[in-house]
């Protein structure tokens, strides 16, 4: 593709003396070859733009770096170069529909037109699917289970029975929805497991991360809001509700019956406590302990979570023990000489 294409695509001009040459892939800054394009928006890579052996960079309109390559100036070059990618990446491998000869479906399942069972997948009674849906090699659908149309479970991904999942949901490998939810009471000694008999709702157009696990409701449900995005490796307990738009990020723990807004960021290995309430917009920070409700557009971080002006001052202190544990004992050695 050429450059001046290229360009017309993110929304901006290139300069005649620029030519147009050929754009033939795309890399990251240190890797990129000449006839490849990349591009810089962190201040933290800066010495790799001006070594970068790239023809072509996407920047931000107020960077005032001279490098050798050409330079695309826009308002947001990660989004810039989102859309570029997707004119170079290898064509997603889409199975034909039909049902493979190794699959069990069961007769009452219903699926809908286009729908593709990979091989070694077992599809319980009363199943729904809608049309367009793909499911991978060796997934699990339980009885009574309802999916949307566009929906893609990969290979391993397990549903349990009576849950639903809205159009356009993504099932990375080994994510498992509506396990039961870790209940038990203690009774004459021995834990006792409470029945967990609700199911699981995700949204429209949700994507949920490899070896994710989303319990299902001890009753009623636990929900995933339109939208969100969920990353590998998250545990999401009974009766928690994520609001729509959301992003969670790998190792998050949620325990049961919290609630989060809309639009609400929570960082890697996040950890938060039962039964809260977390606003709309709040944004916890990579290991944020969250043992309060957080108000709306709070940006936390730290365990226990703090608003990071305070989280920074805290360590700022800490960080000067040290000198306060030596000046003390020099003072102590003063007084025991007078």
């Amino acid at each position: 593709m050429r450059l001046h294409e290229l360009a017309l695509l993110i929304g901006v001009e290139v300069p005649c003396e620029a030519g147009d040459p050929e754009i033939s892939g795309v890399a990251s800054l240190l890797e990129a070859r000449p006839g490849e394009l990349s591009f810089y928006g962190n201040p933290r890579y800066l010495s790799q733009l001006r070594i970068t052996k790239a023809s072509v960079v996407i920047v931000s309109l107020d960077l005032k770096e001279e490098v050798p390559a050409q330079l695309l100036r826009v308002a947001n070059p990660s989004e810039a170069f989102a859309k570029v990618l997707t004119l170079f990446q290898p064509d997603e491998i889409i199975p034909k529909a039909g049902v493979h000869p190794s699959a069990i479906v069961a007769a009452s399942a219903k699926l809908g037109t286009g729908v593709s069972i990979g091989a070694l997948s077992f599809i319980g009674e009363n199943v729904h699917i809608g049309e367009g849906s793909v499911i991978g090699e060796g997934c699990v659908i339980g009885s009574e289970t309802r999916l949307g149309s566009g929906c893609r479970l990969y290979p391993g991904a397990i549903i349990r029975e009576r849950c639903i999942l809205g159009d356009k949901v993504i099932l990375q490998p080994g994510a498992v929805i509506g396990s039961c939810g870790f209940g038990y009471e203690l009774i004459e000694g021995r834990q006792r497991k409470i029945p967990q008999m609700g199911i699981v709702e995700i949204g429209n157009d949700v994507e949920i991360g490899a070896n994710t696990t989303i319990d299902r409701a001890r009753f009623g449900r636990t929900a995933i809001g339109e939208g969100s995005k969920i990353d590998n490796l998250v545990q999401i307990a009974h009766n928690v509700q994520i609001g729509p738009h959301s992003i969670i990020c790998s190792q998050v723990g949620i325990s049961g019956s919290t609630r989060t807004g809309s639009h609400v960021t929570l960082a890697g290995q996040v950890g938060l406590a039962g039964h809260l309430e977390i606003g709309d917009n709040a944004i916890l920070g990579a290991k944020a302990g969250v043992s309060k409700n957080v108000p709306a557009g709070s940006l936390l971080i730290g365990a226990p979570a703090k608003p990071i002006k305070e989280w920074k001052e805290m360590n700022f202190y800490l960080s000067q023990l040290h000198k306060l544990f030596n000046r003390v004992k020099e003072l102590e050695k003063q007084l025991q000489k007078d």
